[in-house]
């Protein structure tokens, strides 16, 4: 999983990539390409 600053970049490099906010913390994730794993902060 990659921590970045700013995900909204990620978010649109796959079309199932999901913004998900969890804990205090947001993240990017896709069911179908697990690569696309990401949080923020």
């Amino acid at each position: 999983m990659k921590v970045r600053n700013s995900l909204k970049s990620l978010r649109g490099r796959h079309r199932d990539n999901q913004l998900v906010r969890r804990k205090r913390r947001v993240y990017i994730i896709n069911k179908k390409q697990k690569r696309y794993k990401a949080r923020q902060g």
